[in-house]
């Protein structure tokens, strides 16, 4: 062969894994002599077996970065989920106690509040029945006028009868209406 192209070596593989590596190539959308070279240089930088199927490499470098990870998370964990958990617990807990705390006062001033308004219902329910009380008793302005006309005529009438009584009788007289004005 001629080295022109910078290739001299060949390879000699079977039929069936040449159609294999058309395929893969095809695929790829490289040509076979591209592929075959990237094969070599991924086999190359990784240090894996072709022959390993499982690849043991792989797995033990998931397995290592999954210990880190682990060790990563339990770190964390400690340093922050774990205070931060007890800080929550403790800011809920805090919660809690201040709206049963709340809730301790609010009821009681509620309580004081219902027994209060009762109190001033009831109150109010005797200060409307003293009025009404009050209001039976009195009498319109019409009326005492009259009943006070009826106690002046009577009075004037009186004095004039008595005109010719004692001073003493003359004063019990009036005495006797002013007590009736009184009484109105």
């Amino acid at each position: 062969m001629t080295e022109t192209s910078g290739y001299s070596r060949t390879v000699k593989y079977t039929k069936a894994t040449d159609e294999k590596l058309q395929k893969m190539a095809d695929q790829s959308g490289r040509t076979k002599r591209d592929f075959f070279i990237q094969m070599v240089e991924y086999f190359y930088k990784t240090k894996k077996d072709p022959k390993d199927i499982n690849d043991e490499l792989l797995k033990k470098t998931l397995a290592k970065n999954h210990d880190t990870y682990i060790r990563f998370i339990r770190t964390q964990e400690d340093a922050l989920l774990i205070p931060l958990k007890e800080e929550v617990d403790r800011m809920i807990n805090n919660q809690r106690e201040i709206v049963k705390y709340f809730n301790e006062q609010v009821i009681g001033a509620n309580k004081t509040i219902l027994s209060g308004q009762e109190m001033q219902a009831i109150k109010q329910k005797e200060t409307d029945k003293l009025l009404q009380a009050l209001f039976g008793r009195m009498d319109s302005k019409e009326k005492l006028k009259a009943k006070f006309l009826l106690i002046l005529n009577g009075y004037i009438k009186m004095r004039e009868e008595v005109g010719s009584f004692k001073n003493r009788e003359k004063d019990e007289l009036a005495e006797n209406f002013r007590k009736q004005i009184a009484d109105l």
